[in-house]
């Protein structure tokens, strides 16, 4: 079994077809404040398996901060099938929406472990100033 990728998106779903479907794909975020929580983020992994790998693995995300701090894991079971004998390879998406908590700028990871091993990390850059806020304070004199 291999990752053939990784990455963040504004949604994902499969159509009636089959189809795997990505909206929106980013890499870096720019925030105003820090700590904040980057909502409703889908991550997207193209998994492919070949016969042999019929069963059940385990799955695992780690959110990993600049600094090496997990701030948020998730483990779940990938039930692969045993399929015919002439089965190619499977395509096997898992779509993932959750909320990314961010504490500091720099690189954070996402990283895929499958079966006990880590098979890829998919980036997400964060720029930002911590000081300054998200939200500009209203001029003065002004009431609303």
């Amino acid at each position: 079994m291999h990752v053939s990728f990784a990455l963040f998106a504004d949604a994902a779903n499969i159509s009636q077809e089959g189809k795997l479907n990505i909206l929106g794909v980013f890499d870096a975020v720019h925030v105003g404040q820090l700590p904040a929580l980057h909502p409703r983020t889908t991550f997207v992994l193209r998994l492919k398996a070949q016969p042999q790998d019929a069963g059940v693995h385990p799955l695992q995300l780690r959110w990993i901060n600049p600094r090496g701090a997990e701030l948020w894991s998730s483990q779940a079971e990938l039930d692969i099938a045993q399929g015919p004998a002439n089965m190619g390879e499977l395509d096997m998406p898992v779509i993932v929406q959750l909320d990314l908590p961010l504490d500091v700028v720099g690189d954070y990871r996402m990283t895929v472990t499958v079966a006990g091993k880590e098979t890829t990390a998919c980036t997400l850059h964060v720029h930002g100033n911590a000081a300054a806020p998200m939200v500009p304070p209203p001029p003065a004199g002004m009431v609303s």
